[in-house]
């Protein structure tokens, strides 16, 4: 710290302008104060131009939440469950693709990180609901002190391909674009979040989702977690034709935008479950060594298990550190 005069000095200043503040107020009519101190504790109300509210320049974005340990509202009252319908016209039914969203006690606010959450190729966010994740998770914004907002799109399309979570290069399904779009929207409404509080995870092919998704798209998101993900195109149904050179995970790390990105890696000790060329055994260590040879952020976790709920939900404690290590960090 740079000194500019002797520290008795500088406390004799802060002392008489203390004072000099004090008398101030005192003097001051109580229909005053407000105008006196008022306008420093709260942000002036937008002005109105033609309709569109102008944000004055000097309002900071969302402060990082604060660990409570044990002491948030999840920790006396579970979160609330609800699942919407948004129009798309590639779902199975035809009614519209589901979306669970389960948000802690309270209201929602821009300050509250949301955690999406991609299933796999055989399952669907009714799989993570029956397995009560969201009362896992409860147990963990508990444990860590922040609190956050889970939310699993529907994956599956009305054809019955693995989608890979990505738009179809033929216009079957878009799938990306719905997570990318339509879940945000549907999930934060008016209280839209930076993406330092946006985090994309994802099991066995969500998992390779929420990596390509998270590094297609780092204006959105600033933390990705796979959990039994694989980091190249393994894509059977052909989603996204001849090129997918711009899907697979571990060709997109050059561009500079994506560097800030965190990813946490989950591999079962056990899980050699088959991909088109090999397994998803050694996929975790094979894209972070790629992620630490361009200098991100990564943790890798190798839980006893093989390729199922039961392995990735004993990875929580650990998962959510990390999320909360870096949803803590935003300055």
């Amino acid at each position: 710290m740079f000194v500019t005069m002797p520290r008795r000095a500088a406390v004799l200043v802060s002392s008489c302008a203390v004072v000099l503040l004090a008398t101030s107020l005192a003097t001051a009519p109580p229909e005053h104060l407000v105008e006196r101190i008022g306008h420093h504790l709260s942000a002036p109300e937008p002005e109105l131009t033609h309709g569109h509210a102008i944000l004055p320049q000097e309002l900071a974005p969302p402060p990082a939440p604060i660990p409570h340990p044990g002491q948030v509202a999840v920790c006396e009252e579970p979160g609330r469950d609800q699942v919407v319908h948004l129009p798309d016209t590639g779902t199975p039914d035809g009614e519209g693709r589901p979306l669970w969203i389960r948000r802690p006690p309270g209201p929602d606010s821009t300050d509250l990180p949301v955690l999406y959450l991609l299933h796999g190729s055989a399952s669907s966010h009714r799989t993570l609901m029956d397995a009560d994740l969201g009362a896992h998770l409860d147990r963990q914004m508990c444990r860590s002190g922040v609190e956050f907002v889970v939310a699993a799109p529907y994956g599956q399309e009305s054809g019955g391909s693995t989608t890979e979570w990505g738009d179809a290069h033929d216009g079957r399904f878009a799938l990306e674009s719905f997570v990318t779009r339509d879940t945000v929207d549907a999930v934060e409404g008016e209280h839209p979040r930076p993406r330092s509080l946006r985090a994309i995870g994802g099991f066995s092919m969500g998992g390779y989702g929420a990596a390509a998704l998270a590094l297609r798209h780092p204006d959105l998101y600033s933390q990705a977690v796979g959990w039994a993900g694989y980091y190249r195109v393994d894509d059977p149904h052909g989603t996204f034709g001849k090129d997918t050179a711009p899907h697979s995970p571990d060709l997109l790390l050059d561009a500079e935008e994506v560097r800030d990105l965190r990813f946490m890696l989950v591999e079962g000790r056990a899980d050699h479950t088959p991909l088109q060329e090999g397994s998803i055994q050694g996929e975790a260590a094979r894209f972070s060594a790629l992620l630490t040879e361009h200098g991100m952020t990564v943790d890798t976790l190798r839980p006893r298990g093989g390729h199922d709920l039961e392995t990735w939900r004993s990875t929580f404690p650990e998962t959510v550190d990390f999320l909360v290590s870096g949803w803590t960090a935003t300055p």
